[in-house]
């Protein structure tokens, strides 16, 4: 965030602050992988990573794309949905883990995660400085795309090898909104997964006092 959202890494470091917060942030994604497998490998799991894992994947994907919303690079209302579903998952399995019922992560959970760094990535290759690369372009109507004049030029520009950078920030912005949406239906999907986890779960937990409460009684 500080990077993006202030002059220094130009002015201190002279490096282009658009392509040291996509290092930094695939850095950050490496490692969050990285020491997830090592903690495995070496039977190293402990409580406090347990608890901290989770919360820095949390901020990582968070104030990303928060910057991409001062931005103008992603809806808000898109970053709203993906980060209202963490916080209603965080407090359903806090419910579950009071009641005995462990919620372990989902596949559609992780396919959403690969989804929104995608999304991440690809939008600040089309940011690179400079206002959105396609105008007037809203996904109030995703069917238009091929209206806009600057996605006719850059799918243009490929079919005669004759990419240019313009070019390649509008496949970014392309792919950045397409992987946000993804990110947002798989987000909605697997907060109902969760939900449903947890429902049969606890039915499963109250049929079975049931029957230990009716064999106590015989």
């Amino acid at each position: 965030m500080v990077v993006l959202l202030t002059p220094y890494s130009e002015k201190w470091f002279g490096i282009e602050s658009y392509g040291l917060a996509i290092a930094i942030f695939l850095v950050a994604s490496l490692t969050d992988i990285l020491d997830g497998h090592l903690a495995r490998r070496r039977k190293q799991v402990s409580k406090v990573g347990a608890l901290l894992d989770p919360i820095a994947d949390k901020l990582l994907v968070s104030a990303a794309l928060i910057v991409l919303v001062e931005k103008n690079l992603a809806p808000a209302w898109a970053v709203v949905i993906i980060l209202g579903r963490e916080f209603v998952v965080t407090g359903l399995r806090s419910v579950a883990a009071s009641e005995g019922i462990i919620i372990s992560a989902q596949k559609v959970g992780k396919i959403k995660m690969w989804a929104q760094c995608v999304a991440i990535v690809a939008l600040l290759v089309a940011g690179a400085n400079s206002p959105p690369p396609v105008s007037n372009f809203g996904w109030d109507v995703p069917a238009a795309f091929w209206e806009v004049a600057e996605v006719r030029t850059a799918f243009s520009n490929l079919l005669s090898l004759s990419l240019t950078t313009n070019d390649w920030k509008v496949f970014g912005y392309l792919v950045g909104r397409g992987s946000l949406w993804f990110a947002v239906l798989t987000a909605c999907w697997s907060m109902y997964g969760y939900f449903r986890l947890f429902y049969d779960e606890s039915k499963k937990k109250t049929a079975k006092k049931a029957v230990l409460k009716s064999e106590s009684i015989q």
